[in-house]
């Protein structure tokens, strides 16, 4: 369920968009609640889950290339290529020309699933927040892995959350053969019912995505591939306070994360990790 303290008439969800209207319905009827301190905020979300489902599409029906972090390449005009892999935008670019190149330019471009959630997430923040705020907000981008972001605040929940559109899930093969092993997993963006964004797979049902995973195991491998519980999505609640300030440079990621019963919340660095706590 969806609860809004303070709210005093029901809320009129009747501009939302098809996609953000499915979000918020499969809210209303979980038997979580999810809190949030004004309705705007809870527009604003559905809006970026929205904007990541798009970005997420617009990736895939681009040009760029799937690749390991060894054989990664990038614009040169934007961005200078890592000895790791990652991309680090190049100084006097604007951040959301860069950005925008992936898509524009996609041949350009050749990178691995998990640089591709980290690219959907900025141009999802990009769309929904604009021009001005993102190039001061993202100045020193660095693309390389969702695991290893500074600036998006992202939030995972390890407890066996739901999942919702927008979010971002991981495939893992534990079995992967080692020639392969770029595909020890598959990092993907929920688009729907049973349906996932993963770069170099595409938008496929989970069920393809092990399948397709499975056939990159070890010979004589018994362990399948799955979904892991493991949900991600960036602080939503931090964003918003970014869209709706005058200054985003001055806003601080929300601190209003609270555990449930028999759980902990942890911040490293400026990731945040929710946990169950077991005595």
């Amino acid at each position: 369920m969806i609860r809004i303290p303070n709210l005093s008439a029901p809320p009129d969800n009747a501009n939302l968009s098809d996609i953000q209207k499915a979000i918020y319905n499969e809210k209303v009827v979980s038997p979580t609640t999810y809190e949030y301190d004004s309705w705007d905020a809870l527009v604003f979300e559905l809006k970026m889950r929205e904007a990541i489902i798009r970005a997420a599409s617009d990736l895939n029906s681009g040009q760029a290339s799937f690749a390991s972090f060894k054989k990664s390449r990038c614009n040169e005009a934007y961005w200078e290529r890592q000895e790791n892999g990652a991309f680090l935008l190049k100084k006097g670019v604007s951040p959301s020309a860069a950005v925008r190149d992936i898509f524009l330019n996609g041949s350009a471009y050749a990178f691995e699933c998990a640089t591709a959630i980290i690219i959907v997430l900025y141009k999802a923040v990009l769309d929904v927040i604009g021009d001005e705020k993102f190039d001061k907000l993202f100045a020193d981008l660095y693309l390389y892995s969702w695991n290893y972001d500074r600036d998006l605040k992202l939030i995972t929940d390890h407890t066996g959350a739901e999942s919702f559109g927008g979010d971002i899930l991981y495939f893992k093969n534990p079995e992967v053969n080692p020639e392969w092993i770029e595909w020890q997993g598959e990092n993907a963006v929920k688009m729907g019912p049973d349906l996932y964004y993963g770069h170099g797979v595409g938008i496929e049902s989970g069920t393809y995505i092990i399948e397709k995973l499975n056939k990159l195991r070890v010979p004589g491998a018994t362990k399948s591939a799955y979904l892991m519980d493991d949900v991600t999505h960036p602080d939503f609640a931090y964003l918003h306070k970014i869209a709706t300030s005058a200054d985003p440079l001055a806003v601080v990621a929300s601190s209003r994360i609270k555990a449930k019963a028999g759980q902990v919340v942890a911040k490293i660095g400026s990731l945040t990790g929710i946990y169950n706590w077991y005595a």
